[in-house]
């Protein structure tokens, strides 16, 4: 055919060479990898088309040069088809199928390589990252996905007694399941060190401002910080932030209910946190007597150890804080006086427990626990004037009549400390902030703390003997030396019995410590919607537990080896763990459907 001729059209034909190098030698007598394409052009665009050029392998007229003879050169030239272009003559190849076991052997088709295959090629790579980006959990991880149904059981079918756990709403586990953890966002809201942070700013303004708001703070007076990872985060930023290493920091010591971020040594003189590795600590003690913080003891040891910064809150401590004390303590040593209401914070917000904002310099607190968000941390710290007493300023510190603790704890959050915030956690947080605003909120504490007296004076009829007699908060502490019990030996039969708690130390008469109680908390199984009268029947469970932990005792000893022994089989076991099974499977499971 011959295009080289002009014709009344609306149609126009462009071509472009591409030419590889071997092209570029004379007198060429083998096929090349050229390429032209060409193009049809119409003046009617047709939106349906995208007009991509079509390169087509062109070959010269095939001449005897070519090695070719008789037969195979005639068969040759039935596939070549000669055109001209504007004068100039050449050739399309057929490509020819040359297998002889095909069906079609007259089949034939272009040597066409068309930029359709690159578009395939996009396409697969697209669907890939669909593949791999919309795989849900039992798809993509099927080992995982049955070890969490396992975990689901087991919270839906056990009784959680350990005061620092608690069953989060629907809503804060989508946020912390939620696009949020995509995005890095290191600095402050407004201060990034990256960019397209400005919905994750609004996040983070707003549940400080919820912060401030649920435990009734004026934003004047007070800042918070809402970046930390946990409360031993949280606690060590503040020791960062205010002293220099080597300085001096007092808590209540550990086996009296204290947490071991506010310091603790081990008996052989090993230090178990960072506040004692990097920091001095000294510990004070509760009276081994009754079971309540020693201030005598607690005042004396300040003066002479002078902290920097004292501080109030712990564990295991079901008694009220004695905050007014503490801060003529703080005052006469010069200390700082920092609260740690990670146990205590949901019933402080909800004004059950007295508040530490009146009297302390800094507050922190997880956020889960009786708090009931997500894990992660908190910092309250006071800015702008310090009030006045007498004409001397209640808080020496270092002099100034303002407080500085604002950038130092930021600073020590970020950079000093952490990395980028974990941004579901902060909405998250959010979230159960604005519940914790609401009087639902306040009916829910309330009935923590009721359900925690019924459950000590329930243990009580029962001839139990709790650290300080009973309890002002959501935790009791059972001492169970009286029964001949260890509090490790109890909380593993619990366990198989699919009762959770924590062993705990306590203090006998002549100040000694031995790991003979247990620490039990209300707020997990309030929230699956308990009351006075369940836990009256948890507390059969627990001196049903008992005796079966007495029986083994007595059969195989304390030590661990023999004590598992006796676990193995065990008939009573069984039993227990049935009625348990049964008794907490009426109650349904914030979250989640089973």
């Amino acid at each position: 055919m011959d295009l080289s001729q002009s014709q009344s059209s609306n149609l126009s034909l462009g071509f472009s060479s591409h030419v590889s190098p071997v092209m570029s030698a004379p007198n060429r007598s083998h096929i090349v990898d050229d390429s032209i394409a060409f193009q049809i052009d119409s003046r009617v665009k047709d939106q349906s088309y995208p007009g991509t050029p079509v390169p087509l392998q062109l070959m010269d007229k095939q001449t005897k040069e070519n090695g070719k003879e008789g037969g195979e050169s005639a068969d040759e030239e039935r596939d070549v088809e000669e055109f001209r272009i504007l004068g100039h003559s050449m050739c399309i190849k057929r490509k020819r199928d040359t297998d002889a076991s095909s069906s079609s052997s007259s089949s034939k088709s272009f040597k066409v390589t068309s930029s359709n295959e690159n578009l395939l090629g996009l396409e697969s790579r697209r669907n890939a990252v669909r593949a791999w980006g919309n795989q849900g959990l039992q798809v993509a991880d099927p080992d995982i996905f049955e070890i969490m149904e396992k975990e689901k059981q087991r919270q839906y079918k056990g009784i959680e007694l350990i005061a620092s756990e608690n069953f989060v709403c629907k809503a804060v586990m989508e946020a912390l399941g939620s696009h949020l953890t995509n995005k890095y966002s290191e600095g402050a809201s407004g201060a990034r060190y990256y960019g397209g942070n400005q919905f994750i700013d609004e996040i983070e303004t707003l549940c400080c401002k919820r912060a401030l708001a649920a435990f009734g703070l004026d934003p004047e007076n007070w800042g918070v910080n809402v970046q930390p990872y946990s409360c031993t985060s949280a606690n060590f930023a503040v020791y960062t932030g205010l002293l220099l290493p080597g300085d001096r920091i007092m808590g209540l010591d550990t086996p009296s209910g204290g947490n071991t971020s506010h310091g603790y040594y081990l008996p052989n003189g090993r230090r178990v946190s960072g506040a004692s590795i990097f920091f001095e600590s000294l510990s004070y003690k509760v009276d081994p007597q009754t079971g309540y913080v020693d201030f005598d003891k607690l005042e004396e040891r300040a003066l002479d150890f002078r902290p920097k910064i004292l501080i109030c809150g712990g564990s295991s401590y079901p008694r009220e804080w004695d905050y007014a004390k503490f801060r003529q303590i703080a005052d006469k040593c010069g200390a700082v006086l920092l609260c740690d209401m990670a146990q205590i914070s949901g019933l402080i917000a909800a004004k059950e427990c007295a508040s530490p904002f009146d009297y302390c310099d800094i507050v922190t607190s997880t956020t889960h626990k009786s708090l009931r968000g997500p894990r992660g941390g908190i910092i309250f710290y006071r800015k702008g004037s310090k009030p006045r007493k007498r004409g001397l300023l209640l808080n020496q510190g270092d002099g100034s009549d303002k407080y500085d603790f604002e950038e130092k704890i930021n600073f020590a959050v970020f950079p000093a400390l952490q990395g980028g915030p974990h941004n579901n956690h902060i909405a998250a947080l959010a979230i159960a902030l604005k519940q914790v605003a609401t009087p639902d909120y306040r009916a829910y504490m309330q009935q923590v703390k009721r359900n925690a007296q019924a459950l000590a004076a329930a243990l009580l009829r029962r001839n139990c003997r709790l650290v300080t007699g009973g309890t002002d908060n959501h935790m009791i502490l059972w001492d169970l030396r009286n029964l001949g019990l260890t509090g490790k030996n109890f909380e593993k039969v619990c366990e198989l019995c699919h009762i959770t708690l924590n062993k705990v130390m306590v203090f006998d008469d002549n100040g000694s410590i031995t790991p003979g109680g247990v620490r039990i908390g209300t707020p997990a199984m309030t929230s699956r919607g308990c009351i006075e009268n369940d836990f009256d029947t948890m507390a059969d469970f627990l001196l049903k537990a008992a005796q079966i932990t007495n029986s083994i005792q007595r059969e195989h000893g304390k030590l661990a080896k023999g004590f598992l022994k006796g676990l193995e089989n065990n008939k009573d076991v069984i039993e227990l763990r049935t009625r348990v099974e049964n008794f907490a499977t009426l109650f349904a499971m914030p979250g989640f459907e089973v």
